[in-house]
């Protein structure tokens, strides 16, 4: 039965309506509402394995996403920290995309041009492989240090390789002696749970200083009106809102001085400074609690639906014996596959990242293919785990003679 494949939702004004006992990670309330649940995914989607085998064991976890109805978060209750295991085989560099390295530019111009940051010193919180880091420090003729613990130093070729150091870690207290004048963090408190304990160690660290922060997530408001399934996965344990987000950095000792999105409206940027006295302004770009329970509401009210859609979409390319790829081969192919339940639905997924070619996909136990392998596959449909790459996909796809449908989600 499809009921049985799809996740169970819980409408928050319905009468069955779970409540848990559970504290909000942002403001401490004890008592969320839970409202999506998806069962034994993959802790992790973006560990490369080397082996088949090896990538159909890996351990599972839960997804059960909880609502704060006092300050708007939401959060898995399942997460255990436990499975935070990042290291360098974490692969989730971007930067082969033309697309995203143009959004990446765009932004660390935009920065550069604000902030004034020439000769500056520069942290990267969760820097991944590097990239915006050495962009960073490339254009303003800046210094940089970046803390992650799947960094590889070397990875990345840069002129600035000399002015920044790298520190293969967890950032906490203990790097605290890291301020500098400027600090991003891009793609990483969406994955660290206790937020408020996190954002409140960074304004420690900064103390007394004018230094200014850039922090970069995923926009829940998308995920909720799309009721974008495939960015709802283990890792991903907190979601924020342009309003759960503010109020957390106003809380922690900062004034936000601007909320935006970008690359999409899929990416929610926020750029504060310390203050002393707490603020009470309000950005325009802000939502109230209420706005966030109308979304999750209208969440439950479709999402069954397109997890439906998406599954008879398999379905009916398998039994029309249709070949089908997946582009894209990292968390979203992962919350994709494993929240329908359709592995069996596809033979490879596609990617342009080199470091992913002929590793398996945790969970899932796909091979990677490199583009170039559908020039003799020759798929009948490809699914573009993210949109925005829709051009660049399909102009890769013709240069090569595929003829394919492209679709996106």
């Amino acid at each position: 039965m499809l009921q049985d494949l799809i996740p169970s939702v819980n409408k928050l004004k319905a009468n069955n309506q779970r409540k848990i006992a559970h504290s909000c990670p942002n403001c401490g309330h004890e008592e969320l509402s839970i409202f999506y649940e998806v069962r034994d995914v993959p802790v992790h989607s973006c560990l490369m394995m080397s082996s088949k085998s090896e990538a159909i064991d890996f351990p599972s976890g839960d997804v059960v996403l909880g609502f704060c109805d006092r300050c708007g978060f939401i959060t898995n209750t399942e997460f255990d920290a436990k499975w935070s295991a990042y290291a360098p085989n974490y692969e989730d560099q971007q930067s082969y995309s033309p697309t995203f390295n143009k959004f990446s530019l765009k932004l660390a111009n935009h920065l550069i041009d604000k902030y004034d940051l020439h000769n500056k010193d520069i942290i990267e919180i969760g820097c991944s492989k590097g990239d915006f880091l050495l962009l960073l420090c490339e254009l303003g003729n800046n210094r940089g240090v970046g803390i992650d613990p799947s960094v590889v130093p070397g990875r990345v070729s840069s002129e600035a390789a000399d002015r920044v150091t790298f520190i293969q870690d967890y950032y906490s207290e203990k790097h605290a002696e890291h301020v500098g004048d400027f600090i991003c963090c891009r793609h990483t408190l969406e994955h660290i749970q206790p937020t408020s304990e996190f954002i409140k160690t960074v304004r420690k660290s900064i103390g007394d200083r004018n230094t200014v922060v850039v922090f970069e997530i995923p926009d829940n408001t998308r995920v909720l009106k799309e009721q974008a399934f495939e960015d709802i996965y283990y890792e991903h344990c907190s979601y924020f809102s342009p309003g759960t987000l503010a109020r957390l950095f106003r809380d922690s000792g900062f004034e936000v001085t601007d909320l935006y999105c970008e690359y999409g409206d899929q990416y929610l940027l926020i750029e504060a400074k310390p203050i002393s006295i707490p603020s009470e302004e309000i950005h325009p770009f802000e939502e109230n609690v209420d706005d966030v329970a109308a979304d999750v509401e209208l969440f439950t009210e479709k999402i069954t639906g397109k997890l439906e859609y998406w599954k008879q979409y398999l379905d009916d390319a398998q039994a029309n014996q249709e070949k089908v790829i997946v582009w894209g081969s990292g968390s979203k192919c992962v919350a994709f596959l494993t929240t329908l339940k359709t592995i069996d639905k596809i033979e490879y997924a596609v990617d342009i990242n080199p470091h992913r070619h002929g590793k398996f996909i945790p969970g899932v136990g796909k091979e990677i293919m490199s583009p170039e392998f559908l020039k003799t596959y020759q798929p009948d449909k490809v699914i573009i785990m993210n949109a925005i790459y829709t051009e660049e996909i399909s102009e890769m796809l013709a240069e090569m003679g595929v003829k394919a449908e492209v679709v996106a989600l």
